[in-house]
């Protein structure tokens, strides 16, 4: 298989005050924009990613046109005054101290958008871990089209169980070392270049086997996934739509080294300590509860497949609880199927249906009148790959990873255009 994860020319700022310059991802705090307002003022007229972002908590209060235009002004701006360095040809190996207490490690590197397809039922190496919403694409396009730098968020899984993409990386040269604002906590970045970047790559390819990966996942002539998204799946389909609008103008030779080909991502090893998958349980709210234990579970009984393995779903309504066990499933085909009865219910009892990410909060909310609630299973670590090759993207708002503070914070740059 070719390389699909290389290095490339990353921009860093030269002299700037890196706590200013480093923000959280701009889908964060979109019901306070009092946060934002605050960090505007605080930032000042110091370089910063604020500046080459738009918060989605403005997206109701300011036009989206005017912003994008002052936005890749002042990309322009920056890029004209200096304010980069350029790290040639390298990954960057990232160390940071997360809120749940672990360090995360991870690869900031080039991805091959011809390896990645954002739809269901993609057989492309590079892939979706849970649907894509395609009405959410259009406006990053516009964001993205005319823009000369991309600053990513994107955090992409490989699964590495013997680190062998890792080894030696500690060795690279500081290319940055400070504390994230707001508790985002410590981070450390090193220069990851020549025969280092090439073991990263060899390690990749060596993961991408067909013995070995028929081996680890019995695919049985399915299309293995090499590398699955872990965050910020739609700004990588945005990158992947300008290129594909930009692809058929360009000859074969403009199209193997167009800076547009690639998107600049974080790749980190889904065996990560760091890396906690939470569930999302289901709740409806305002409906008709009598008969729900006996249709929830004859609904599970007969959606039993001939897979291996079984995941449990407990039902919940008053101060009853009872647990569904579904068979022969994958765990993102269990997650689909709840779903699946909770539309139907929704549209058969009536009511409404809520996402809600903590089980004693589901447990509470489904013991009240006229409510009743799915606490559904997370999928293990050695799960991920598997599922999304036997039955691919999970459903929208399968499971989450870790606390917002988390989120990955905007800090290197790339020249796009």
């Amino acid at each position: 298989m070719k390389d699909i994860f290389v290095p490339g020319d990353i921009l860093i700022p030269k002299d700037a005050d890196m706590t200013l310059w480093s923000v959280i991802a701009c889908d964060q705090f979109t019901s306070s924009p009092e946060y934002w307002d605050g960090l505007d003022a605080r930032i000042g007229k110091a370089p910063s990613t604020l500046r080459l972002m738009l918060p989605e908590a403005y997206l109701e209060t300011r036009d989206s046109a005017q912003e994008t235009v002052k936005i890749n002004r002042t990309m322009e701006e920056y890029l004209e005054q200096g304010v980069f360095e350029t790290v040639a040809d390298s990954f960057v190996y990232v160390e940071r101290d997360m809120t749940v207490g672990e360090k995360r490690r991870g690869i900031l590197g080039l991805l091959d958008l011809d390896a990645y397809d954002y739809r269901h039922d993609s057989k492309t190496p590079v892939r979706c871990t849970e649907g894509t919403v395609e009405s959410r694409l259009p406006p990053r396009v516009k964001v993205r089209k005319d823009a000369a730098l991309e600053l990513p968020h994107v955090v992409v899984f490989t699964d590495d169980p013997a680190w062998t993409m890792f080894k030696g990386l500690e060795a690279g040269d500081v290319l940055y070392d400070f504390d994230l604002m707001d508790g985002g906590g410590h981070i450390i970045g090193r220069r990851v270049t020549g025969e280092a970047a090439r073991g990263v790559m060899d390690a990749l390819l060596a993961l991408s086997e067909p013995e070995y990966l028929e081996k680890k996942y019995a695919l049985g002539g399915l299309e293995p996934v090499i590398i699955a998204m872990g965050d910020g799946n739609h700004s990588l389909a945005t990158a992947k739509l300008c290129w594909e609008t930009i692809k058929p103008t360009l000859t074969e030779a403009e199209r193997a080294n167009s800076p547009a080909r690639y998107a600049l991502v974080e790749l980190v090893n889904i065996h990560d300590k760091s890396i906690e998958f939470e569930p999302i349980h289901r709740v409806i709210f305002e409906t008709e509860v009598s008969g729900f234990f006996s249709e929830a579970e004859a609904f599970f009984a007969a959606k039993a497949g001939d897979g291996a393995g079984e995941h449990k779903i407990t039902l919940l309504c008053g101060q009853e609880r009872r647990e569904a066990i579904l068979k022969g499933r994958t765990i993102g085909e269990a997650i689909a199927l709840a779903q699946e009865f909770c539309v139907d219910y929704v549209n058969l009892k009536g009511g409404k249906l809520d996402y809600i990410h903590d089980d004693d909060t589901a447990i509470e909310m489904s013991s009240q009148p006229g409510c009743c609630g799915l606490l559904l299973p997370s999928p293990g670590k050695d799960e991920l790959f598997s599922s999304i090759i036997r039955s691919g993207a999970f459903p929208a708002k399968s499971f989450s990873i870790g606390p917002a503070r988390d989120k990955r914070y905007y800090l290197e740059c790339r020249k796009i255009k």
